[in-house]
């Protein structure tokens, strides 16, 4: 999938991944696989945040599926 540009305000990942580097609090993981997935589940994360931002998915839609991605 190409990479997109929000365009607005920010989207889930933006809200809470900015503070905590601006913070200097962001946590960092040592192996390059568990880098990958955790890559791969905010990538997931800003997608469904995206599909709610284009009203592609309800609230109610978007809470079950991103507990079923953290669950």
């Amino acid at each position: 999938m190409a990479p997109f540009r929000r365009i607005g305000r920010p989207g889930l990942l933006g809200t809470v991944a900015r503070p905590a580097v601006i913070a200097g609090t962001a946590q960092t993981t040592e192996s390059a696989t568990g880098r990958s997935a955790i890559g791969d589940l905010l990538a997931q994360l800003a997608q469904l945040g995206d599909l709610r931002d284009r009203r592609l998915l309800d609230d109610a839609e978007f809470a079950a599926a991103k507990a079923k991605l953290l669950g």
